[in-house]
């Protein structure tokens, strides 16, 4: 069998080193490439890392299974998919390495040479080094161009970050190619320049230098600093008790003094970490769930210190031409759980921001000021992220929302910014036709964001955020231009509210739900267009059952029922993009958005309401047969209105509130009020 996406194929796949990370790469690779019948290959000259290995492997999954997170004949072939061994002849004919051995610059070069004896010609060689250079690392390779750095970050099987970072000889189509495979397979890449440390662990090795700097002063002692950090910041885990979990004072220690010389003299391994190493003991940190209280005059100098540190080294990677502010935004969000920088800069003030760093630079020698936060500062205005990206393929316009810690939910930021691109692509003449689609394979748009949502605090408010959506969706609808919804996952309410503002939609094949107008959980109506568009789409009838119980449907139904065009087997954005040139050609047909008054009947058919609110269920039959018995442009302004009525409603309060607290899967207590 194999695996084949684009121009990259695997056959086999090897891991080099069966230490912390190389079984939880392995154990990845298993779950995603069992189904392809893809063999991976665990390799470790130390007997008792393989069986350590080997058994962290099974064991997790052996988790999953319980969990119900693996059925048990899944857990069972991810584990056979998976041999341990000694013996390197077993890489052979493998097409994908990745390297998995410690820290080791000789180690690797070692390894890779050896590997180059063994693989065959094509296969593409990755380390997965935390610090080096792939300059350095791939330096003695004959064929240095094959060679690439994946960083995983932990736990790797878990974490969806990954760094691809290039070397001066990579060529452009491993690169590319990886970039696409990675989220492909469910991971979040970003490229990011050849830095020592790239661009993410000097964040996270950064802000525990930062950490322990308070601890040496004497702000704090390595609990309370802890603490006041996940404050700070918004760490899922203090710095000191990330080191604990990870493992990683060895790393750590060791990275900080490499980036003395590489990156700024401020960076060294501190004293207490050298302690702390020679004792062998784990950091003193709070225990799971335990509160530790700070007094204001005792905790603003730790905030300040670590937020104008935090802000410093993220724009330190800005300055340094490695990363852009939008990847550094997600990957931090991602891979280290915490606020991401520009976010919080935004939220303290940027100028404000500036102070901070300038006054942490003050206080430790050797740490810059970076130049792009100046500048912004200067600009007085905060930092734009862009969740919505363009890129251009033939003359066709490809825009990708990507928010992937939300499932590219939809908020204010990214209804604004697809205004703008799709602003930009009316008035391009050397574009024909746009494609819209998500980052990712799970989701096209999980919805609108419920924080955006949780802001309305008014039936006018209501009605007004309706309103400002559909001058955004109804914009793209008109735009002149064809534009092919591309579903490369689920689109959930306002999700599937976007896809049917465009020309039309394809969907990739087999997905078990692809479309679902679930707003009734949350005690509200549909805002974006739901209410007049799905009825003109599958029939006021499927659209009532699919409106007023949320049930989701299949991309066959999608199909069935004229909501998609078709299902597409294999790349979903290579045929939404011919689609697109075809429709601007006229070479296809396309059934045009009905846009005149609909026939109803006097009542809807009834249905099972079981948990949900009778009272926007009621505001939902009527926007419902009133909306859609007016023209199109009529319905939606009624539909928006109608909005406004839920929002009079304590069902809404409560199923907005509900979602925040308890997540999308429990059930609202609604008053039918």
């Amino acid at each position: 069998m194999g695996f084949q996406y684009r121009d990259v194929s695997f056959k086999k796949i090897a891991v080099i080193g069966s230490g912390q990370i190389g079984p939880d790469i392995a154990l990845y690779f298993a779950k995603v490439f069992h189904r392809y019948g893809v063999p991976i290959v665990v390799v470790d000259v130390d007997a008792g890392a393989l069986e350590r290995g080997e058994a962290k492997l099974k064991k997790k999954v052996s988790k999953g299974v319980e969990s119900g997170a693996f059925k048990p004949e899944m857990g069972e072939a991810m584990v056979g998919a998976v041999t341990f061994t000694d013996d390197y002849g077993m890489v052979e004919g493998a097409d994908f390495v990745v390297e998995a051995a410690t820290e080791d610059l000789p180690l690797k070069r070692k390894i890779f040479a050896q590997l180059e004896a063994t693989c065959p010609a094509n296969a593409i060689f990755a380390s997965n080094s935390s610090h080096l250079e792939p300059e350095l690392i791939f330096e003695d390779l004959k064929d240095p161009g094959r060679s690439v750095v994946i960083h995983y970050f932990f736990p790797a099987e878990r974490n969806p970050l990954v760094e691809i970072v290039p070397g001066k000889d990579t060529r452009p189509e491993v690169t590319k190619g990886l970039m696409a495979v990675y989220e492909a397979i469910g991971k979040v890449p970003i490229e990011v320049g050849s830095r020592y440390g790239y661009a993410i662990d000097p964040i996270f090795e950064g802000v525990f230098l930062a950490a322990a700097l308070c601890v040496e002063k004497g702000m704090g002692t390595t609990r309370e600093v802890d603490a006041a950090a996940t404050r700070a910041l918004g760490l899922r885990v203090g710095p000191f008790t990330a080191m604990n979990l990870t493992g990683g004072n060895p790393i750590t220690d060791h990275g900080l003094d490499m980036m003395t010389d590489r990156l700024a003299p401020w960076f060294r391994s501190p004293d207490i970490m050298k302690k702390q190493i020679e004792a062998g003991t784990p950091w003193d940190v709070p225990g799971r769930g335990e509160k530790i209280e700070l007094t204001p005059d005792q905790e603003k100098p730790i905030v300040d210190a670590l937020r104008g540190a935090y802000f410093g080294l993220a724009g330190q990677a800005i300055d340094s031409g490695i990363t852009n502010v939008s990847d550094m935004e997600m990957a931090v969000e991602l891979g280290l759980d915490m606020i991401p920088p520009f976010k919080l800069m935004n939220k303290v003030g940027v100028s404000e921001s500036l102070n901070l760093v300038r006054n942490y630079a003050k206080s430790y020698s050797g740490f810059p000021v970076p130049s792009c936060i100046v500048k912004q500062a200067e600009s007085e205005k905060p930092w734009d992220v862009d969740y919505v990206q363009r890129r251009d393929v033939d003359g066709v316009a490809v825009l990708t929302i990507r928010r992937p810690r939300v499932l590219n939910s939809l908020n204010d930021d990214v209804y604004r910014q697809l205004g703008a691109h799709m602003s930009a692509i009316q008035s391009d003449d050397a574009i024909s036709a746009a494609v819209l689609t998500g980052f990712g394979v799970k989701a096209f748009v999980a919805g609108a964001d419920v924080k955006f949502l949780a802001k309305i605090s008014s039936p006018e408010m209501g009605v007004e955020t309706c309103e400002n959506v559909k001058k955004v969706t109804s914009f793209i609808e008109n735009l002149g231009k064809p534009v092919i919804c591309a579903l490369n996952g689920f689109a959930m309410g306002g999700g599937i509210e976007l896809a049917m503002c465009c020309t039309d939609r394809i969907c990739r094949k087999g997905l078990r739900i692809v479309a679902s107008q679930p707003e009734v959980n949350l005690g509200i109506i549909p805002g974006a267009g739901g209410t007049q568009r799905l009825p003109r789409i599958v029939g006021l009838a499927t659209a009532s059952m699919m409106l007023r119980t949320g049930r989701p449907i299949s991309s066959k139904e999608a199909v069935e029922l004229g909501l998609v065009r078709e299902e597409v087997e294999g790349d979903i954005l290579i045929a939404a993009v011919k689609l697109a040139r075809q429709a601007a050609k006229g070479a296809v047909k396309i059934r045009p958005m009905p846009i005149e008054a609909m026939e109803v009947p006097e009542t809807l058919p009834p249905v099972e309401l079981g948990h949900l609110s009778t009272k926007i269920d009621s505001i939902m039959c009527q926007t419902l047969l009133e909306g859609c018995s007016k023209p199109l442009t009529e319905g939606l302004t009624f539909e928006s209105e109608m909005f406004g009525e839920c929002c009079k409603t304590e069902d809404m309060k409560i199923g907005v509130q509900n979602f925040i607290k308890n997540g999308p899967r429990a059930r609202a207590e609604f008053k039918n009020a």
